[in-house]
C-alpha cells in the first residue's frame, strides 16, 4: 500500500495534511505484517497509528487496552469521524456482545476495542475466531512485562490470544519504557524479530521543575494563578481531589474536581467545561488524562510525588502538547519519601500474613480443603477487612500475589449496569394519575431512549437520564426506586462488585508456593523504581531532562535550561560572572584612587565601557565603605 494511500485516510478523516514524528515509520511496519514496537511519549500521537492501517487494510484491528473510559471515547470519536468501530466491555448483556461480535465476522467493523481480561472469555474467543483479522493492536504495552511499573496478569493472556491469527502481526505501543521493558515486551509477545520505533522523549519546551513546598495549597494555588493557561493538579487520593479544588475556589481560582468513582455524567460535564477553558483547573487523580486532547495545558502541577518515574514522566507530559513553553512542577519533600518507601513495604506483606489471607478467604466463603476451583464469589472488601481485622490496602497487597503467584483471580472491573424493565403495558402507562411530575418525566424518557422495555431488562444509565432531564444523579435514583415500589417497573441499580475465583482447589496455606519471580524479584524492582523517582527528586546537580531521558534509555549531554537544576546553575554562573567583572573594577578603581586625592565620577567612566557594572561597583564599595562621596567627588576611605 502506498505512502500516499495513508496520507489520503489521515487527510479525509482526521485533516491533517502528514504524518508526525515516526507515525508513518510504524503505520508501514505494521501493514508490512511485520510485528512491530512504537515508542511514543504522551502527546506523540499513538491512535493514529493503529487507526489508519486498520482503515486502510482488510478486515477488522483487534485493540487490547485496559482502560474502559478510553477505549469509549475513542470509538465515539471515530464514529463521529465515519469510521466504523466499536468496543466490547463489562456491563454489556451476551445479546449484545454476540451481535458485536457477529457484525465483526460480516466485516461491519474497522476496529474492535477489548479489554485483556475479555481474551479469557470462551465465548469471544469462540466467536472471533471466525472474523478476519488485520492486525492486533496492544496499547499500555508495558503492563505485559513485570519489569514495567504497572504488571498486569491479564496481559499475559495476549501471546495465546495471537496463535488464534497466527498471520497477523501485532503493534505494541507504550509511552513509557525502560531498555529492559522494551527487551521484555517483544519476548513477551513472541516478535518473529525485534523491531521498535523509538521517538525521543526530549520535550523542549516543557520546563521540568522541583520544588520543596513549605505549604502545598497555598504554593498549588501560586503556580495556578500565576500560569497563564489551563492547568491540572494530580493528587494522590479523591479526598485531596475535592479538598484541593475547594481551596483553589475559596482563594479565586476556578478549579474542579475528577477521581474514577463520579458518576459518568459528572466526569464528562467536568472535563467538557475544563477542555473549553470554561474552568482553568482541573484537580485529579491519575484516574484523568488518558486520551485527553487538550493541547494549550501551560501547568501541571504535581501536589504528591507519583510512585514512579513513568506515571510521572506521562502525567507531566500533558503540559505544552501545543509546543508552547509550558511547565510540569513537582512539589517534593520528604513526607513525600516516606509515603512512596511505605507504599512499597503494603504492596509486599510478609509471607505469613499472605497465607492467613488465604485462609480467611476460605473461611468468608466457606470453601473447604480441596474445594474451591473456578468457583467465583462476590467479594465485599469492607465486610472481609471487618470480619477479620485486615487493613484493606494490605489485604488486597496480599490478594494481588496470591492471584500472581495463580491461586486466584480478582477483577475489581465487574461492573453490573442498572437495569430497568417496565411492569405495566404500554396503554396502562397513559393511565396512570398519582405520578409526580419528575416520575412522568423519567417515564417518558426511558421510553424515547430505550426499547425492549416492556419485554425484558434493559441496561440504562442513570447518569445520562439525570443529564437529559436536568436532574441530579441521587434525585434520579430516588425516582426510579420510587417507580419501582408502586410496580410500574422493576429497577435493579448498578452495583460494582468486585469478584474472587479460585483457579485451584483450596490448599493448606503452608503449602503455598509464592514464586521468587512473584515476590522477591517484584519487590526489588518495586524498591529500584521506588528509589528513581526519590533520586530524582532529590538530585539538584543534573539537569532534570537529562535525568529523565538517561532513566529510559535516551543519552544527551545538553541541558535543557529551563529546569530548576539549570536555572540554579545558569543564576550561580551569572552570579559568578558579576563577582568576576566586580572585583576586576575595583581593582582598577582602587588603583586610580590610590594617589590619594579626591575624584569626580565622570574621571573613572573611562575605565569601563560597562556603565551598568561600573555603578554597581561603586555602590558595593560605598556600602562596605571602601570609598566615600562628598560634594560630588570620590575618595578612599
Amino acid at each position: 500500500m502506498t505512502e500516499e494511500k495513508f496520507r489520503e485516510i489521515l487527510r479525509k478523516y482526521w485533516g491533517y495534511d502528514d504524518f508526525r514524528g515516526i507515525q508513518f515509520d510504524i503505520i508501514q511496519s505494521i501493514s508490512q505484517g511485520r510485528d512491530t514496537l512504537g515508542l511514543m511519549p504522551t502527546g506523540g500521537g499513538k491512535s493514529v497509528t493503529f487507526q489508519v492501517p486498520a482503515i486502510a487494510m482488510d478486515g477488522v484491528c483487534i485493540v487490547i487496552t485496559p482502560l474502559i473510559a478510553l477505549m469509549k471515547d475513542q470509538v465515539e470519536n471515530l464514529k463521529k469521524k465515519g469510521v466504523k468501530a466499536a468496543a466490547i466491555y463489562s456491563g454489556m448483556s451476551n445479546d449484545q456482545i454476540i451481535t458485536t461480535l457477529e457484525n465483526c465476522i460480516f466485516g461491519a467493523y474497522k476496529l474492535l476495542y477489548v479489554s485483556p481480561e475479555r481474551l479469557a472469555s470462551a465465548l469471544f474467543l469462540k466467536k472471533i475466531s471466525h472474523a478476519r483479522i488485520s492486525f492486533i493492536t496492544i496499547d499500555e504495552a508495558h503492563c505485559i512485562t513485570q519489569w514495567g511499573y504497572d504488571f498486569r496478569p491479564s496481559y499475559l493472556k495476549i501471546k495465546d490470544f495471537r496463535k488464534l491469527f497466527p498471520d497477523a502481526a501485532i503493534l505494541a505501543l507504550t509511552a513509557t519504557a525502560t531498555p529492559a521493558v522494551v527487551e521484555d515486551i517483544q519476548r513477551q509477545l513472541d516478535f518473529k524479530h525485534d523491531n521498535v520505533f523509538r521517538m525521543s522523549f526530549l520535550r523542549t519546551n516543557l520546563a521540568y521543575i522541583v520544588e520543596k513546598p513549605i505549604n502545598r495549597l497555598e504554593e498549588t494555588t501560586r503556580l495556578v494563578g500565576n500560569s497563564k493557561g489551563s492547568c491540572i493538579v494530580y493528587v494522590q487520593s479523591r479526598d485531596d481531589a475535592k479538598y484541593v479544588a475547594k481551596y483553589l475556589n475559596e482563594k479565586g481560582q476556578s478549579a474542579t474536581f475528577y477521581h474514577a468513582q463520579l458518576d459518568n455524567a459528572v466526569k464528562n460535564d467536568r472535563q467538557e467545561r475544563w477542555k473549553k477553558g470554561e474552568v482553568k483547573t482541573m484537580v485529579a487523580t491519575n484516574a484523568f488524562g488518558m486520551g485527553i486532547d487538550k493541547p494549550d495545558v501551560r501547568m501541571v502541577v504535581h501536589y504528591e510525588c507519583p510512585s514512579s518515574i513513568e506515571a510521572y514522566f506521562q502525567e507531566a507530559g500533558r503540559a505544552g502538547r501545543d509546543g508552547e513553553d509550558s511547565k510540569a512542577v513537582l512539589l517534593y519533600d520528604q513526607d513525600d519519601r516516606k509515603r512512596i518507601l511505605k507504599n512499597v513495604a503494603y504492596s509486599f506483606p510478609e509471607k505469613d500474613y499472605i497465607r492467613k489471607v488465604y485462609d480467611d478467604l476460605a473461611y468468608f466463603f466457606q470453601v473447604a480443603l480441596g474445594d474451591g476451583f473456578n468457583c467465583c464469589f462476590e467479594f465485599n472488601t469492607e465486610q472481609f477487612c471487618r470480619t477479620f481485622k485486615h487493613f484493606p490496602a494490605r489485604a488486597l497487597a496480599a490478594i494481588n500475589i496470591l492471584v500472581q503467584s495463580g491461586y486466584l483471580d480478582y477483577s475489581d472491573s465487574d461492573d453490573n449496569k442498572s437495569r430497568v424493565r417496565f411492569l405495566l403495558q404500554r396503554d396502562e402507562l397513559y393511565r396512570l394519575r398519582n405520578n409526580s411530575e419528575e416520575e412522568d418525566a423519567v417515564i417518558e424518557t426511558l421510553l424515547r431512549l430505550y426499547g425492549g422495555l416492556f419485554v425484558d431488562y434493559t441496561f440504562i444509565d442513570e447518569s445520562s437520564l439525570a443529564q437529559c432531564l436536568g436532574m441530579d444523579s441521587n434525585t434520579m435514583y430516588v425516582t426510579l426506586k420510587n417507580l419501582s415500589q408502586k410496580n410500574i417497573l422493576h429497577y435493579i441499580p448498578r452495583k460494582q462488585i468486585p469478584h474472587i475465583r479460585y483457579k485451584q482447589r483450596r490448599e493448606e496455606s503452608q503449602r503455598l508456593i509464592i514464586p521468587k519471580t512473584v515476590y522477591e524479584d517484584m519487590h526489588a524492582r518495586a524498591m529500584e523504581r521506588a528509589m528513581s523517582i526519590i533520586n530524582y527528586a532529590e538530585n539538584h546537580g543534573v539537569c532534570r531532562s537529562r535525568q529523565l531521558l538517561d532513566y529510559f534509555g535516551e543519552k544527551s549531554k545538553k541541558d535543557c535550561n529551563m529546569c530548576d537544576v539549570c536555572g540554579d546553575r545558569i543564576h550561580e554562573a551569572a552570579t559568578d560572572n558579576k563577582n568576576a567583572i566586580r572585583q576586576a573594577l575595583m581593582v582598577q578603581i582602587l588603583a586610580f584612587l590610590a594617589d590619594g586625592k579626591p575624584h569626580q565620577v565622570h574621571e573613572l567612566i573611562k575605565l569601563s565601557d560597562d556603565t551598568t557594572a561600573l555603578a554597581d561597583t561603586l555602590t558595593f564599595m560605598t556600602h562596605e565603605k571602601i570609598i566615600g562621596f562628598k560634594d560630588g567627588d570620590i575618595y578612599l576611605y
